[in-house]
């Protein structure tokens, strides 16, 4: 049996949801976001909590249950509080800045890496050297983070690259003579 599933997801004030056929829509401050349910899990919603259920007892209806209640969890929080995630810049002559609606990063190559910001995506840069990537869509904020770390991540001997502010980066020793 899930346990995730098992708890009901509260509603915090200032959040609306509503379920309309198969489809569970919440709305907050920070904006609006969509799920569709599938056929293996029901959702009802009582008083300020979601409460979600399998529809039978099968293997991949009780699968679904804790991956729909968590599901709905993430779209609670990120329509009233919303994701982010930090990135450290490390490198001599690495910087990052917001120009328009690009993000524009120098990383050592022979151009700079220019990535379009999403729709729904904010990004900022605080210091040349550290990124913010916030959002309502956890999902989206976790993509739009790796993308960016992608195209240069931490190496071994220096730690330089891009990386998570709370990641450690294990270091090796460089050769010696």
């Amino acid at each position: 049996m899930s346990r995730v599933g098992k708890y009901p997801v509260e509603i915090p004030a200032g959040v609306q949801v509503a379920i309309a056929g198969r489809r569970l829509t919440a709305k907050g401050k920070l904006g609006e976001l969509g799920l569709d349910l599938t056929d293996y899990v029901d959702a009802e919603i009582e008083g300020n909590l979601v409460k979600v259920a399998p529809r039978s007892n099968e293997t991949k209806a009780r699968m679904m249950w804790g991956t729909t209640r968590a599901l709905v969890q993430s779209m609670v929080k990120g329509v009233s509080v919303g994701f982010s995630k930090s990135m450290e810049i490390t490198g001599t002559g690495y910087r990052a800045s917001v120009q328009g609606s690009n993000l524009v990063i120098n990383l050592g190559f022979s151009h700079d890496v220019v990535y379009p910001v999403p729709q729904g995506i904010k990004i900022t840069c605080e210091r040349p050297t550290a990124i913010k990537v916030e959002g309502v869509d956890k999902r989206l904020v976790g993509q739009v983070a790796a993308e960016i770390r992608a195209w240069r991540p931490p190496e071994p001997y220096k730690g330089k690259g891009v990386k998570y502010e709370n990641e450690t980066i294990l270091r090796k020793e460089g050769k010696k003579k």
